[in-house]
């Protein structure tokens, strides 16, 4: 299963309001090829669709489609903030390993 912190819950939110998007519209989280190391994950606004796993994390609908949600199961979206780098971090303990920036990984 796929788990958000506190601290994603509030930054989703905080990008939902200030986008505008709209409330029926769930969170995709999905895994993509490409990236430094193979995959890359991918967070948008999207429509679920039958196939999709609905997952509900504080209150945020998320969706997954099957594909990822093999390579995410498991896996805690965090929100950072830092000196260096600002933004969502996935820890996923089905990555063998990743690159420097953090959102690409090998499974």
């Amino acid at each position: 299963m796929l788990r958000l912190t506190e601290r994603a819950v509030l930054k989703v939110n905080e990008i939902r309001a200030a986008e505008g998007v709209a409330a029926e519209l769930a969170l995709r989280v999905q895994v993509v090829g490409g990236g430094c190391s193979g995959f890359r994950y991918d967070l948008f606004f999207d429509e679920a669709t039958a196939n999709d796993q609905t997952i509900e994390a504080g209150g945020i609908r998320v969706v997954v489609d099957p594909m990822s949600l093999s390579y995410l199961d498991g896996t805690e979206v965090d929100y950072v903030e830092s000196l260096e780098a600002s933004g969502f971090k996935f820890d996923n303990p089905n990555a063998k390993g990743s690159c420097g920036c953090g959102s690409s990984f090998c499974a």
